[in-house]
């Protein structure tokens, strides 16, 4: 998983609401391996016409916000089904955080296990990050400080699990974080055994 621990990049504003994972990354992309990629099929039919043309007026496909690193997204965002694909088309594209009122529950969950950060700040205070829209909307996001400060100097903080914001930080799955604690289950289960010696105990045939 890809550590996260502070980011500053341009931001790129999809304000539309209810962006599910088909839209995010079209069903008949998913047979690639992880390690071809996904990130050229990010938004593939929101983004191009059926002959493979870039649609006019999709944000992506403006060259000043193309190299965007940050996502902000509308309500709802990931909503439908749970593909994983999802969230490595956003992290392979170059995206590190999606900022939003709101998430399909799936895809929230999947991005923090993958090191994608996934902020819920409600409306009003996305627009007074972004409310100077003839200026590239740059973005530094503290993950250690649980704040994100825009071009002007206005910080908002937001909240986070601490469990997510630790496994983040160090940038290690669920497996790693709970190997860290082997020594602890082999004292417990150790100590169980003692002080429940029949759970050890074979049943009689």
């Amino acid at each position: 998983m890809l550590a996260f621990t502070t980011h500053r990049g341009q931001a790129l504003r999809l304000p539309w609401e209810n962006i599910d994972t088909d839209q995010i990354i079209p069903a008949r992309y998913l047979h690639r391996p992880r390690d071809a990629g996904y990130g050229d099929q990010l938004f593939h039919d929101l983004r191009f016409t059926p002959d493979g043309k870039p649609k006019v007026g999709f944000p992506l496909n403006d060259p000043t916000q193309a190299a965007s690193t940050i996502l902000i997204a509308g309500r709802n965002f990931g909503c439908g089904s749970s593909r994983e694909h999802a969230v490595w088309a956003l992290l392979d594209y170059g995206f590190r955080a999606v900022i939003a009122p709101d998430f399909g529950d799936i895809f929230f969950n999947n991005s923090l296990k993958n090191g994608l950060l996934v902020i819920r700040l409600d409306e009003q205070r996305i627009q007074s990050l972004t409310q100077d829209e003839d200026q590239p909307q740059i973005l530094n996001v503290d993950l250690p400080q649980q704040c994100i400060t825009n071009n002007t100097g206005l910080r908002h903080p937001f909240e986070i699990d601490a469990y997510r914001k630790e496994a983040l930080l160090k940038g290690e799955s669920e497996i790693q974080m709970t190997y860290r604690l082997l020594d602890k289950i082999k004292e417990f289960e150790t100590h169980h055994i003692n002080a429940n010696p029949w759970v050890a105990t074979p049943p009689a045939s």
